[in-house]
Order: C-alpha cells, then sequence, then structure tokens
C-alpha cells in the first residue's frame, strides 16, 4: 500500500518566507490522518516543522505515521529546508519511539509544573528584590548571546539570528523597563546577589531566562531562584509555570525533575541531507 499527502486548501504564506500548508494523509487515496507542514516563522525559511500528525485510529500500527513523517520530509525538502524539527508530546511513547526510529535527536524539552500546594518557602538565608536597571545590561546580553548562538544552530546566519534575538528582548524589554506581565529578579544569599531570573507572569506563565552566579553554582540557589518563580507566578494568578531547556543541559533537567516539572512537549531536530 502507498502512503502520500494530499494537499487541503491553498498554501498559506508569511513575512521573510514563511510558508505552511495541511495535508491529507492518504493510503491508495483513502484518508487516514492529517498533518500540517510549515517552514519559516523564528527559525528561518530554512527550518521546516512537521506538526499535528494524527493517524486515525483503526489504522494505527501499520507505518503510516512513520510513512507521512517521510513524506512530508520530502515536501519540506523541496521547499528548500536543510533541516526539520518536530514536536512530540510527553505522555506519547510511540511518538517517541518513531522519531527516534526515523534518526530525530531531542534538542529541548518544554515543561511545566502546576502550581499547587502551600506557600512557598525560600531556602534559609535567601532573599529575593527586583532587578535594577543598572544590572540588567551584562545579564541580558550573555543570555542574547546563548539565544543567537542557538538559532544559528538552526541554520540562519549572525545578522538574521541577531535581528530575531533583538526583536524579541525589546518586545519583552520595551524602553529599558520590564513589559507588562514580566518580571526581573534578583536572588540574594546572605548579603549577596547569587542569581538572577526573568519571568513573564501573565498566562501562560514562563522562565525567559535564569543564571546562577558561576562562582556560586552548585550551592541550591538555582533551586532557590526557581522557588522565587513559582511564588512571584502564583501572587500573579498563574497555576501553571512553564519553561524551555536544552537537553544538553543535563544538571537543569535534573534540577526541574526534581522540582516537579515534566515534560509537555519534546522538540526533536534532524538535518535534511
Amino acid at each position: 500500500m502507498t502512503t502520500t499527502l494530499r494537499p487541503q486548501g491553498p498554501e498559506r504564506n508569511g513575512t521573510d518566507g514563511a510558508r505552511g500548508r495541511s495535508y491529507a494523509v492518504c493510503v491508495n487515496g483513502r484518508p487516514v490522518g492529517r498533518v500540517d507542514l510549515t517552514a519559516g516563522d523564528r527559525f528561518g525559511p530554512g527550518v521546516g516543522h512537521i506538526d499535528g500528525l494524527v493517524v486515525d485510529q483503526r489504522d494505527r500500527g501499520r507505518g503510516r505515521g512513520t510513512a507521512a513523517v517521510l513524506a512530508g520530509e520530502e515536501v519540506l525538502r523541496s521547499w528548500g529546508c536543510r533541516m526539520v524539527q518536530v514536536g512530540v508530546p510527553g505522555d506519547a511513547p510511540e511518538a517517541l519511539r518513531m522519531a527516534l526510529a526515523l534518526g530525530y535527536t531531542e534538542h529541548s524539552r518544554h515543561m511545566e509544573k502546576p502550581l499547587t500546594g502551600g506557600p512557598v518557602t525560600l531556602p534559609a538565608g535567601s532573599t529575593v528584590r527586583p532587578l535594577a536597571a543598572q544590572e540588567y545590561g551584562p545579564w541580558l546580553e550573555r543570555g542574547e548571546e546563548e539565544f543567537v548562538e542557538a538559532l544559528m544552530e538552526y541554520g540562519l546566519d549572525h545578522e538574521e539570528a541577531q535581528s530575531r534575538a533583538d526583536a524579541g528582548v525589546a518586545g519583552l524589554l520595551p524602553d529599558g523597563a520590564p513589559a507588562p506581565g514580566t518580571a526581573l529578579l534578583a536572588l540574594e544569599h546572605e548579603g549577596r546577589t547569587v542569581a538572577r531570573l526573568w519571568l513573564r507572569t501573565s498566562e501562560p506563565a514562563w522562565v525567559l531566562q535564569v543564571e546562577v552566579e558561576p562562582g556560586d553554582r552548585g550551592r541550591g540557589h538555582g533551586r532557590g531562584m526557581m522557588l522565587a518563580a513559582e511564588r512571584e507566578a502564583r501572587a500573579a494568578g498563574a497555576d501553571v509555570l512553564g519553561l524551555n531547556v536544552f537537553v544538553s543541559n543535563t544538571t537543569a533537567v535534573r534540577l526541574y525533575e526534581s522540582l516537579g516539572y515534566r515534560p509537555v512537549r519534546r522538540h526533536f531536530t534532524k538535518a535534511l541531507g
């Protein structure tokens, strides 16, 4: 039996080369599911995405999903994509196995934690304060540099990656001050600043950036900063706090897991040779 993708509706085109289209997954012409293909957005036109793959219940376990992904890769290759990204739900072991079998490598995880239970208590000797404006510069510059490097891994040149990073910072820090629904905080321990946090408190609450001073790592201050993030988000009315972590940062992954964060979506990439 032959599995193919049949276009559903016109192609969607956006700015800077962004494009997308929905497809029916068909076996010998019979629709058995659907999938969305996109390219562009934050990573540029060289990175494609396979999203929303669904195979009808009666056709599962027959390789339809695998064939649909491979067909989707061919479409993205014809669009000029050099890399493809897929997102796997955290509670979908079959999809996880398929992604690994097809040569995808996990890049990062979207993790979440319900903000329930009693009051959050910081470690003894630790307090939280708003980050002063004069403290923004060097810290945010380091975070932006890391984001630029991450974008370049997806194939963007330095100029385009820097432009996209600058736009993201400008939207969250207009006129040099935190945008409404965001907070910049510092964790002090026994009178010294040991960690910093950039947090979106408006729904969906999200940890944008967190950093512990190099000389203070391994002493529980990352945990203290994350507890402060939970307390701040809860005070703003959030029920869930989310974040994205690179799987290469195993120390951070272990910390978040120990705090009760669980994967909601795993992001995988694969080069299109």
